[in-house]
């Protein structure tokens, strides 16, 4: 399984296996990530999975579809590296994805 390491608000950094097929936010729910609050449970309507990916990973995760910009418009201080942990699918090519989680979520 692919190893996803999610940097807390804190700056604790917590590195999780993640099955494939899943997306990022349902690992960092089911390994209790602080500040991953995923209230929609993964739809894309609201931005509590708000994330930053690490600047060296930004090529291979790709940009967001119109309507996950759409959502991050919501987050509190969005950037060009933000993306919806549940628009992020964890497969292979995702092992040792980086990601920052903000200090507040939306």
């Amino acid at each position: 399984m692919p190893k996803i390491t999610f940097v807390e608000p804190g700056g604790d950094r917590k590195t999780v296996e993640i099955a494939v097929g899943t997306s990022v936010m349902e690992g960092a729910v089911d390994h209790g990530i602080d500040g991953i609050v995923a209230a929609c449970g993964g739809s894309c309507s609201c931005s509590t999975c708000h994330v930053h990916v690490d600047a060296e990973w930004v090529e291979r995760v790709g940009v967001a579809h119109e309507a996950e910009q759409d959502v991050l418009e919501f987050a509190i201080d969005p950037d060009e590296r933000s993306r919806l942990s549940c628009q992020l699918e964890v497969s292979e090519a995702l092992d040792g994805l980086v990601v920052h989680v903000p200090s507040e979520q939306a």
